[in-house]
């Protein structure tokens, strides 16, 4: 199954998170088919801090890939989707 998920990746006390695609046989860091955002949770607003490529994330979900729970609220909360 694919699953579009955040990676974590940036400093010790400074978290920055990729949006990625992939296998979820896959560890969460590891490899991965594409990247089509990022999210810094270190901005006070989530519009400052997410931004994602609206239409990759839509292709893939309609191509069967499941988002995670913490990556569809935060697509819901910005892009209003």
């Amino acid at each position: 199954m694919v699953v579009i998920r955040l990676s974590r990746c940036g400093a010790r006390h400074r978290p920055k998170y990729r949006v990625t695609v992939a296998d979820s046989r896959r560890s969460a860091t590891g490899c991965f088919i594409e990247i089509i955002g990022q999210y810094d949770s270190n901005k006070k607003e989530k519009k400052e801090g997410f931004k994602v490529d609206i239409e990759k994330y839509k292709q893939w979900v309609v191509q069967g890939a499941q988002p995670s729970q913490t990556l569809r609220s935060l697509v819901k909360k910005v892009y209003s989707i």
